[in-house]
């Protein structure tokens, strides 16, 4: 969704013509997966960390375009709301000594964003729900300037022809409306990207799939929205919800949600893309000139625009990505499930626990996607997000007996998949120490069952102990996490808890 796009309306024959325009988009994909066009293995991974702005109060501030302005690097840029930003990291070959590399990059990237962001009396926040959040942040008065987040809303609204109805039953209830898609902006996220072959994306696809709720449970950092408690990781049940086009009757006949975890394995990257079309209405009909299949027909390599564009009003947690490079096409998997945070280790730990994971995964000879049913994938997904490092998953069982076996997260992440992790490292080339270093914070978390939503929720609760508010306690809890996310050591090495009484807020 990174396109300029101007805010317009659009009539009945813009919708028929993009329809039109998406199929060709479809065709020319085909085309090109049978012609076998796409690039050959790189190894390429790219990275991109969603933001919060906050004052020193701990309280969100919206001067994302004040902040941008001083950052002045296109490596940073606008994301739904002015309390956002989004920072790009450029693409590196897996191998070596990549997550070290990372790591120092958005340290200098965040440090000097931040350093801007004081000049107007804000700063940087890494963190998937900002606690401070209120629901009055969250109106379409403070989206970002921009026309395409603007049009998007206006789609979105409506397509839904009605309020949208945030309903999330965790350790406390949410229940609330809101007039605008605005809310999906309190979700900030990681997102994963890793280049692959046509031949290599289902088991690559599949296997991230499978092992979602593993990262949710372990990187839970989004525990709390309005004052209120609810899931370890609330962002899924808060991003389905805010950008729901269903009202309640489509959803009572079974239409999918436009964020869904989605409904089977796949065989190819084609499946996904034309899922796309066949469940989800266009919301931005906008057209490019380019005629896909006549550029094809010249040796060309088509841009697919309108392809590009719907895919990115779809959602998914594992997303399809069609890019072009050099003026070769290639296919990516963009893994969404992650929320910001909580400091760079974290961020690079979870990555290298992916990343090694995912590739051991993909080259088993009985693969897990074979062992597992897609709707226990989802449901593990659910409970993840629901308990965090306290869940209890499914798994496939070791040997020839086969089926399912029931099992709580620290332990198939540890026993399980952090050997796999290791081993899937090793294939891509990384060198031992970075190997070592990252996958030991993932051990480390699970040994003590700690990660952001744990510190966060202890914290709060530490703070009210002493006599805060709610608010008090939730803008104390967020002050604290800022000041340990900018000094770095990673969140399962936090002291719980607010040093000394701070101020009512």
């Amino acid at each position: 969704m990174g396109e300029k796009v101007v805010a317009g309306a659009f009539d009945l024959s813009d919708r028929q013509h993009y329809r039109d325009k998406l199929q060709r988009c479809l065709t020319g994909l085909e085309r090109l997966l049978a012609q076998k066009r796409f690039d050959r293995p790189k190894n390429l991974m790219g990275l991109e960390i969603e933001l919060n702005l906050a004052g020193a109060d701990g309280q969100p501030r919206m001067l994302n375009g004040q902040v941008l302005e001083r950052i002045a690097s296109r490596d940073f840029q606008t994301e739904l709301a002015m309390f956002n930003l989004e920072v790009n990291i450029a693409p590196h070959r897996l191998g070596g000594r990549v997550f070290d590399r990372l790591a120092e990059e958005i340290r200098t990237s965040l440090a000097y964003a931040h350093r801007k962001a004081g000049e107007v009396d804000a700063g940087i926040v890494m963190i998937g729900i900002l606690p401070t959040l209120d629901r009055d942040d969250l109106v379409s008065s403070n989206l970002s300037e921009v026309d395409r987040y603007t049009l998007l809303n206006d789609q979105i609204v409506a397509a839904r022809g009605e309020d949208f109805a945030l309903e999330i039953d965790g350790v406390e209830r949410l229940s609330c409306t809101s007039k605008s898609i605005v809310p999906e902006a309190a979700c900030t996220s990681v997102q994963l990207h890793l280049q692959v072959t046509p031949a290599r994306f289902p088991a690559v696809w599949n296997a991230a799939q499978a092992v979602t709720a593993a990262q949710i449970a372990v990187g839970a950092n989004s525990p709390f929205l309005f004052g209120h408690e609810l899931w370890r990781e609330s962002r899924p049940p808060l991003f389905q919800q805010a950008t729901d086009t269903r009202p309640p009757e489509l959803q009572a006949q079974g239409v999918r949600p436009r964020t869904w975890f989605g409904e089977k394995w796949i065989d190819s990257a084609y499946e996904l893309f034309e899922e796309n079309l066949r469940f989800f209405p266009p919301l931005l009909p906008i057209c490019d000139e380019e005629d896909p299949l006549e550029v094809l027909e010249a040796g060309g390599v088509p841009s697919l625009a309108e392809l590009v564009l719907h895919n990115g009003t779809v959602y998914r947690w594992n997303r399809p990505v069609y890019g072009i490079a050099d003026g070769v096409p290639h296919l990516r998997v963009e893994n969404r499930v992650l929320p910001a945070g909580p400091t760079v280790t974290d961020v690079i730990a979870n990555a290298a626990f992916y990343y090694g994971v995912v590739r051991a995964l993909a080259e088993e000879s009985r693969p897990v996607w074979t062992r597992l049913p897609f709707e226990t994938a989802a449901a593990n997904f659910e409970a993840a997000c629901r308990y965090g490092i306290e869940a209890r998953l499914q798994w496939p069982r070791r040997g020839r007996l086969g089926g399912l076996v029931e099992m709580d997260a620290v332990s198939l992440v540890r026993d399980e998949l952090l050997p796999l992790a290791e081993a899937g490292l090793a294939g891509w080339g990384v060198e031992p120490a970075d190997r070592d270093l990252y996958l030991g914070v993932i051990e480390e978390r699970c040994r003590r069952r700690t990660n952001g939503a744990t510190w966060q929720v202890a914290t709060f609760h530490r703070a009210l102990e002493t006599g805060l508010s709610r608010d008090a306690a939730l803008a104390a809890t967020t002050r604290r996490y800022a000041e340990l996310m900018h000094q770095g050591e990673p969140v399962h090495t936090w002291p719980v808890g607010i040093p000394e009484a701070a101020p009512l807020a």
